[in-house]
């Protein structure tokens, strides 16, 4: 029987989970445990993130570190880290930002807002050369769907189930999770979803011989409503769920069939993660549009880039987001000091080593393991799916490999119910990979002896 809370997991752990109020139990002192009396006190409570699990002091580099002292490395990140958390450069950028010219005013620019476009036109793909920052990834998830409507005339959507676009009520609208999208009530007209596509869960049937029958049926659904603005979606999953190799081609196809324009969200995969700057370049697609944040900012502030192509430039007459910060100085210096990061210390090449090194450990580990029933990665963009050996769907198992991890230092999250989801610092070295992984196999290898 599937687990009832596995509708609500699909974005990480719920703190609904006896686990959780057991783990906390055994490992929360009392110092840490008035801060997060305090938290739960004075915030609204929410699913995923209110009350919180821990209080942390530090965040450096692959680590974080809680105000007990406790360090962890941190496979999760919120991939807001592909530089690591504090990385000096990126912080001597801010302060000195921050001597200059602490914010920019609405109606006018400044030299790092537009040096910042400059550098990401330089490196997107394609003709992606006109940019739109936002204070963040669902902001400008929400100002590409604006632009998609105003360039086509046309208001509706396709986008995949299971997927995360952002909170917002447009986000999630287009979005695909339970827990952002239950009782919430009316949504946005016109979102058509598609199953993504996932060879485990494929409606189609189609195992291990793919026919790309996802990408066909997207196709089937721009035929028949035959007024869509636009096909969203993320370019890989981050639980991770990775496309067979000619999907986005298959899909970039329809679109152009069908005049629909293709937005390709990267918010936690793009600069790097996958071992490519961009993930859509592992498929050899460039879309109309492509959406960037979380990791923008340094894993200090909050920014996000809209990405589009030249001839998408019409909407001068419509403010798609004429947010407060949209050009602020100091994210932009963030952003920049980010870039060179990944430029000058060669994080994509590391990310993409790192992670035929982690593939090859943990296909190494599936071979000793009853309890894992698949592993997949692109880079440092890697999962490994937990299941019974009768095929059942492991969620109690994934949480007990989750605050095991937790309790020997390690700190990821679980997706979908089954998937440890790991996503670290680009800028993790081979000995860090091997403890995280060293960990993992030992609290794997410790559930497995409870029995399965």
């Amino acid at each position: 029987m599937t687990d009832p809370l596995d509708r609500l997991r699909s974005e990480g752990d719920v703190n609904l989970s006896p686990r959780r109020r057991a783990w906390a139990a055994d490992h929360i002192g009392p110092e840490a445990q008035a801060m997060l009396d305090a938290d739960a006190e004075r915030f609204l409570h929410q699913s995923l993130s209110t009350p919180c699990l821990n209080v942390l002091a530090k965040a450096e580099g692959a680590w974080i570190e809680d105000i007990e002292g406790r360090r962890y490395l941190d496979f999760h990140g919120n991939n807001v880290h592909q530089v690591g958390f504090s990385h000096p450069r990126v912080i001597a950028a801010i302060k000195r930002q921050l001597d200059t010219l602490s914010f920019c005013t609405r109606r006018y620019t400044c030299e790092p807002a537009v040096e910042l476009a400059g550098r990401l036109a330089e490196i997107a793909p394609g003709d992606l050369d006109r940019v739109l920052f936002a204070p963040g990834g669902t902001s400008a998830i929400g100002m590409a769907l604006k632009l998609a409507r105003i360039a086509t005339g046309r208001f509706k959507t396709v986008s995949m189930w299971d997927s995360f676009h952002g909170a917002s009520l447009d986000a999630i609208s287009i979005g695909g999770e339970a827990v952002f999208r239950q009782g919430i009530g009316p949504l946005l007209p016109g979102c058509e979803h598609v199953p993504p596509p996932e060879p485990h869960r494929c409606p189609f049937k189609c195992g291990h011989s793919c026919s790309l029958a996802c990408a066909d049926y997207i196709e089937y659904v721009l035929e028949k409503e035959g007024d869509v603005a636009a096909v969203i979606g993320e370019t890989v999953r981050c639980t991770p769920f990775i496309p067979p190799a000619d999907y986005w081609k298959r899909v970039r196809a329809a679109c152009d069939k069908h005049g629909a324009l293709l937005i390709l969200d990267e918010i936690p995969i793009g600069l790097g993660r996958t071992g490519k700057m961009f993930a859509c370049e592992h498929y050899d697609v460039v879309p109309d549009m492509l959406v960037l944040g979380k990791g923008l900012g340094g894993g200090v502030f909050p920014i996000a880039a809209l990405l589009a192509r030249e001839g998408l430039n019409v909407a001068t007459k419509t403010a798609l987001g004429h947010y407060t910060h949209e050009k602020n100085p100091v994210a932009c210096a963030a952003g920049i000091a980010t870039l060179d990061v990944i430029r000058d210390e060669d994080l994509v090449g590391n990310a993409a080593r790192l992670g035929d090194i982690a593939l090859a450990k943990m296909t190494e580990m599936k071979s000793r393991h009853p309890l894992i029933g698949d592993i997949r990665g692109k880079g440092l963009l890697m999962g490994i799916e937990l299941r019974r050996p009768d095929g059942r769907p492991a969620s109690d198992e994934a949480e007990q490999v989750m605050y095991g991890a937790l309790s020997r230092g390690l700190n990821f999250k679980v997706t979908m119910g089954t998937i440890l989801t790991l996503t670290p610092a680009l800028t993790l070295t081979e000995t860090e990979l091997d403890q995280a992984l060293g960990i993992l196999d030992g609290c794997i290898g410790e559930v497995e002896a409870k029995g399965l």
